[in-house]
């Protein structure tokens, strides 16, 4: 094995090594008895479930209510992200109207900014609204922000279908709109599949604006409601979070293997197309 290969090799355990191992712990740490995340051993001497029961049933901490509110926002959020991405990268990759070069300037100058640098905005801006503590304001937010750091994506993928599809339509008698959603949004499913779960994933797991925007425990999303577990000065529900985290981490997981799939057929019917 040449030196190359083998330094590649010990650099790709140890990076697979530092990313499993977090997890591992957190799931062996989840199905522990006691509250404490310190272990003799990485694998527990004996498993329970009891932590992961706990968390729907009780009465200290409203769960159930964290993970709805969390749905809520996500799939909210995933859709209206995702419909603002798809009619605004359209529009800019295939239509010329005034103001368009100078829109796709101000979008690439605010990506080069990160997005916590807004909060003072946001924050009055919601108050100014008076969406405080409300979900909605955590939607916008989240889909609007999903347009703008989506748009160059989505444009770029829509600059590599050729024209002469459209123009082939066209000359059948479809009207824009027809060509928009029988030709266009079909061979978009993979861009449509990476900005959904960009999206999804972003607002499932935002801790920043959520603890800005949501004051009451019955408002939190998970992020914020597992933060509050930890935080407080007295608090000894550790293997209590582990097991919420690992809940909060199923529903990502599940959804990119799931949308996986999709990808790899809308990337396959596309190219046939084309």
């Amino acid at each position: 094995m040449k030196p190359r290969h083998f330094i590649t090799y010990i650099v790709l355990i140890l990076l697979t090594v530092s990313i499993v191992y977090p997890a591992l712990w957190i799931v062996m740490s989840s199905l522990k008895e006691g509250n404490s995340l310190y272990s003799e051993t990485l694998i527990p001497k004996k498993f329970t479930f009891a932590h992961y029961k706990e968390l729907f049933t009780s009465t200290r901490y409203q769960y159930a209510q964290w993970y709805m509110n969390t749905i809520k926002v996500a799939v909210i959020s995933a859709i209206l992200g995702t419909l603002m991405t798809l009619l605004g990268s359209y529009a800019m990759a295939r239509f010329r109207f005034v103001g368009r070069k100078f829109g796709l300037t101000g979008m690439l100058v605010l990506n080069m900014f990160p997005s916590f640098m807004s909060l003072v905005a946001i924050y009055i801006l919601m108050l100014q609204f008076n969406l405080l503590n409300s979900h909605w304001a955590l939607i916008l937010v989240y889909s609007s922000g999903a347009f703008i750091s989506n748009v160059f994506v989505a444009k770029g993928f829509y600059d590599t279908i050729p024209r002469s599809l459209e123009e082939a339509a066209r000359i059948d008698g479809a009207s824009n709109w027809k060509v928009f959603t029988s030709v266009m949004v079909p061979l978009s499913k993979p861009m449509l599949t990476y900005v959904s779960l960009v999206i999804f994933n972003g607002a499932w797991v935002d801790f920043i604006f959520a603890r800005l925007i949501l004051r009451t425990e019955d408002k939190s999303t998970l992020a914020v409601g597992l933060y509050n577990i930890v935080n407080q000065q007295t608090s000894t529900d550790f293997t209590f979070f582990a097991a919420g985290a690992v809940l909060l981490a199923i529903p990502v997981l599940v959804l990119f293997i799931w949308l996986q799939r999709f990808l790899v057929e809308g990337l396959t019917s596309g190219a046939s197309k084309g």
